[in-house]
């Protein structure tokens, strides 16, 4: 079927899905939404139960869905998101057993010619095409971070110490940027949703295995989970697949309708979001599109557009400079208000955010985000000595090392 333009019209025929609270967590705090067209993975964090509540706000609001109101899918979805983190945020101020809560959420829609992509965390999506696996998604992660920066290698990511450490996620901020991207769609694609329970397990490699193996999705849903837990199941695992196909048929690619933002998989945008509405793009600049090309000399037609654009490149370097500085430092900041260590204070075990450091003029980079109950001179010299490092650690695991102190359980950090 095509609609009244004559464009290709998507249509999901298989979806398979499980959640799993894996072998090694007391309970599940991932959570899921799998009511075409949309699909979505939220993994939650925080104390006590608290990432089992951030994610099921993220995955309500989702499934409210996307209303009647202006814009494309794209826009609409992302406005969704930041409505969830607003929620979450709220929640968290208001109640303390929520304080620090966050989730990851990426959410997949299948509009009628392309997929819509929105993506905060490190839960991921992939798709499979032909026997090939690609990642469509990136991480908002420290160790993806330094891989992106060069510092890393992707096998060296894979074994680092603070991989579980994000960089991005709704909750922990009143404002949040929302991963936004459309999505060209071939017949018979298939798309992986998953929460980063999997994917710390088992590598690309042997997801791929299993799903060229697999005779239907509900059975490769089955065997990525198995595949996971057997690999040690030390996070909740959520896997959600779901397979397209176009009325156009095998080898005929889907055309994307202008409405939709883009063709050929690029990004529509990363959108900034701040009090609910998406960051405008940039104007075209008519006088730097239409310079002088390389053969252009003085007095010729051009040279003299090609000599204000060079101008104002001089004039703007300055200005450019001192946005990236501003960026990074901002970037910086944000990312330090996304981890977490263990100290002490007032002869308490504490959970800190942010980073352990001080700076000239009294400004320290983290605050007190959670006063145990649990005195440091209970603890023995070596535990003491361990916990008390000021390792950076994501918020799951600060919460998990102070929860078990309170229990009474021995812990190895």
């Amino acid at each position: 079927m095509r609609d009244d333009r004559g464009l290709t019209v998507l249509r999901i025929v298989e979806q398979a899905q499980r959640t799993d609270t894996g072998r090694q967590r007391p309970h599940n705090e991932d959570s899921y939404l799998a009511r075409r067209p949309l699909f979505a993975v939220a993994d939650g964090m925080g104390g006590a139960q608290a990432g089992e509540v951030a994610s099921r706000l993220a995955v309500e609001v989702l499934h409210e869905g996307l209303g009647d109101g202006r814009g494309t899918v794209a826009e609409r979805l992302t406005d969704q998101v930041v409505e969830a983190n607003r929620r979450i945020h709220d929640r968290a101020q208001n109640d303390q057993a929520s304080a620090g809560m966050g989730t990851t959420l990426t959410a997949a829609y299948v509009d009628r010619d392309a997929l819509v992509v929105v993506h905060v965390g490190d839960s991921r999506l992939y798709r499979w095409r032909s026997g090939e696996l690609s990642r469509l998604t990136a991480d908002h992660s420290l160790v993806e971070e330094l891989v992106r920066q060069g510092r890393l290698t992707p096998e060296q990511a894979a074994e680092h110490p603070q991989r579980s450490i994000i960089t991005r996620a709704l909750g922990p901020e009143p404002e949040v940027t929302v991963d936004s991207e459309v999505v060209r769609v071939e017949h018979d694609d298939v798309f992986l949703l998953c929460s980063d329970g999997l994917t710390t397990m088992i590598g690309d490699d042997v997801i791929a295995d299993v799903l060229g193996r697999a005779a239907t999705l509900q059975d490769a849903v089955e065997g990525l989970v198995d595949a996971a837990n057997e690999a040690g199941g030390r996070d909740n695992i959520t896997v959600l697949l779901f397979r397209v196909e176009s009325d156009a048929g095998p080898g005929e690619p889907t055309r994307v309708h202008a409405a939709a933002g883009a063709a050929d998989e690029q990004p529509t945008a990363v959108l900034p979001v701040v009090g609910g509405a998406p960051a405008p793009a940039d104007p075209t600049d008519e006088d730097a599109s239409t310079a002088a090309g390389p053969d252009a000399v003085d007095g010729e037609p051009g040279a003299a557009t090609g000599r204000r654009a060079r101008r104002r490149g001089v004039r703007a370097g300055p200005v450019i400079v001192l946005v990236l500085v501003l960026c990074i430092g901002i970037g910086s900041y944000f990312a330090s208000q996304t981890v977490y260590f263990v100290g002490s204070d007032k002869g308490l075990v504490v959970v800190y955010r942010g980073l352990p450091y001080d700076l000239p003029g009294g400004i320290k980079l983290y605050r007190a985000n959670y006063y145990s109950s649990v005195p440091v001179s209970e603890l023995d010299e070596a535990t003491r000595s361990r916990l008390l490092d000021h390792q950076v650690r994501s918020l799951a695991d600060a919460n998990d090392l102070v929860s078990r102190l309170e229990r009474g359980e021995v812990v190895r950090p």
